[in-house]
């Protein structure tokens, strides 16, 4: 990095930093802090959800799954949409009319304290888990390309959300939030004009996108209910749904951005804007990912994206093997991308076949290289990440684009941590505060002692939270890590929450047993599935855990229940058997 690109990356984040903190200083009363005095309008709410989601793992991870894995992943969204609508005409007036901080207090008026406490903490352990994650993401991969020191990336991330999220709330994470998606959509928009520009003059863009169809990464709709593939149409209306109606309608850090509209209309506004934008803002992303798979069909490429996992095999006896894969790697470009240039003009189905070889001898290279690299690992004693799909990204970023810009797409990388990581500590502190300090240790205190309650809360979680991001570790995907600690306990919130919104019968004490006993299911099914005894893709969880929620506690309480209920349980239970065949089935197979 130059001296130019340490302007611009310091110059935005300082700015963004500071005007969220002198925009909302002092906050008067509790209420101002956590819910920003009630007067975000749709577009501030709309822009506020998006980037809640939408975390430096987004912009790192995304391009990178597009790149290996094509364009099938925006499959995983397909259910946003439908989440909105549901949210907006049955959640959305229901937190309005109680006027509840947090969405956890509605289950108190409808079951008891104990379910509100469990379903808060269900929510804490997540969303905790998470916050170090998103801190962590960009940390751990800027350290490895720049050579920066992990725990001083972790730690200057996590102090610089802290200062303004702990100063001004609610407000100032909506505030900041549309300055720093600002910034996000103008480096990646650059970013993908700068890639179209870099092909070769006669790859034009509709010629790249055939380029990446003959190579399968244009392949978007998967209809098949195959439990091998995570990412199918299904999965993604099915699971996806459940997924996002749980996480845009019960977790507090997405609850708290649209608490925070002028009112009921608003609040939808902002929600129906984020269902419209959000697939196809994933798409650019993904798209922005093929486009670097083009790029690198005309440029040479490492044949792992890595650099300290390079460094690490280098540094072993393997070091002559990979070397050796790389030059394998490097003939492989070049007779590939001669097929690929007359590809490009003929569209010819030979020529097609040749490059779908060409495809399989460079995964199966790629693939030959973790292998390397995991030897290396043991060798070396080292824990080093084999798995290169969150640094394809950064890797074009650093090598390709002009100063300037690099210094611009990296404060898109850390305004998207920070973005990520303010709506989370607000929502840990809000729920902390409100949900169990003052709930059940100090309900008759002074809306300042609240106050002060809730910044002490967001400095802890945010303590808390850079402590995660130095203990944690790279999975698969960073993208999928953080779904996947979602899934393992959102369709059980999502269970209990359904529960309290259509099911008058079912009393607290079944939904407090069922919600202990759906959440050692569920993690008891994702353990199976990790270690290979069960097929059942992440997504899947969200759907079993909620309806398991549903069917237990309706169980638990069936003297009390109706007809009418009771044909509703039969309905649930044969659908989760079906569903359970098909695991068995997959599995079998």
């Amino acid at each position: 990095m130059q001296l130019l690109d340490w302007i611009v990356l310091i110059g935005t984040l300082l700015t963004i930093v500071i005007y969220g903190t002198w925009k909302t200083r002092g906050s008067k009363n509790v209420e101002d802090y956590l819910k920003g005095g009630n007067e975000a309008k749709w577009w501030t709410i709309g822009l506020s959800v998006m980037a809640t989601q939408a975390s430096a793992i987004t912009f790192l991870s995304t391009p990178g799954q597009a790149f290996h894995d094509g364009m099938g992943f925006v499959q995983f969204y397909f259910g946003l949409p439908i989440a909105m609508i549901i949210i907006c005409l049955v959640f959305i007036p229901l937190y309005y009319r109680l006027q509840v901080y947090t969405a956890y207090e509605f289950l108190e008026n409808r079951f008891d304290l104990k379910t509100r406490s469990l379903t808060a903490i269900l929510f804490l352990v997540q969303r905790g888990l998470a916050a170090g994650i998103t801190i962590y993401a960009p940390a751990i991969i800027l350290s490895a390309v720049l050579g920066w020191n992990l725990n001083l990336l972790i730690i200057i991330i996590g102090v610089l959300v802290i200062i303004y999220t702990v100063s001004g709330g609610t407000k100032a994470v909506s505030i900041t939030q549309k300055q720093q998606m600002a910034v996000i959509f103008t480096g990646m928009f650059i970013a993908f004009f700068l890639i179209v520009s870099y092909l070769p003059e006669n790859i034009t863009f509709t010629k790249a996108l055939e380029i990446a169809g003959a190579s399968g990464k244009m392949e978007i709709l998967d209809f098949s209910f195959d439990f091998d593939n995570r990412y199918t149409f299904w999965s993604g209306i099915i699971g996806g749904s459940f997924l996002a109606l749980s996480y845009f309608g019960t977790d507090q850090s997405q609850v708290q951005r649209y608490l925070s509209g002028k009112s009921v209309k608003e609040m939808q506004m902002g929600l129906i804007f984020n269902g419209l934008l959000k697939v196809p803002m994933q798409f650019f992303i993904l798209l922005v990912g093929v486009m670097v798979f083009v790029f690198y069909q005309f440029n040479t490429s490492p044949i792992n994206f890595n650099p300290a996992a390079t460094e690490t095999v280098m540094n072993s006896s393997y070091a002559d093997a990979y070397t050796q894969l790389q030059k394998q790697q490097n003939d492989i470009f070049e007779d590939k991308k001669a097929v690929m240039m007359q590809y490009a003009d003929t569209k010819s189905e030979v020529l097609a076949s040749q490059i779908a070889l060409y495809n399989e001898d460079d995964r199966a290279n790629r693939n030959a290289a973790k292998e390397l690299i995991s030897k290396a690992n043991k060798e070396r004693v080292l824990s080093v990440e084999t798995n290169d799909k969150d640094y394809v990204f950064i890797h074009f970023i650093l090598n390709n684009l002009p100063r300037g810009l690099i210094g611009l797409l990296l404060a898109v990388i850390l305004s998207a941590a920070m973005s990520s990581t303010a709506s989370e500590l607000n929502a840990l502190s809000s729920t902390t505060t409100m949900d169990l300090y003052k709930r059940s240790y100090a309900q008759d205190k002074s809306p300042h002692h609240y106050l002060k309650a809730s910044k002490w809360f967001t400095l802890t979680w945010g303590v808390l939270a850079i402590i995660f991001a130095s203990a944690a570790y790279l999975a698969d995907n960073l993208i999928q890590l953080v779904n996947i600690i979602g899934s393992i306990f959102y369709g059980n919130i999502l269970g209990i929450f359904l529960l309290a919104f259509f099911f008058k019968h079912v009393k607290g004490n079944a939904v407090f047993i069922s919600a202990l006993i759906t959440q050692a299911l569920v993690l008891s099914l994702y353990l199976l599935d990790e270690y290979n005894y069960i097929n059942l893709p992440y997504l899947w969880l969200n759907f079993v855990g909620c309806f398991l929620a549903i069917i237990i506690a309706m169980l638990i309480d069936f003297k009390k229940t109706t007809n009418n209920n009771r044909l509703i349980l039969l309905l649930l239970v044969s659908i989760l058997a079906y569903f359970s065949y098909l695991i068995y089935k997959n599995s079998m197979s």
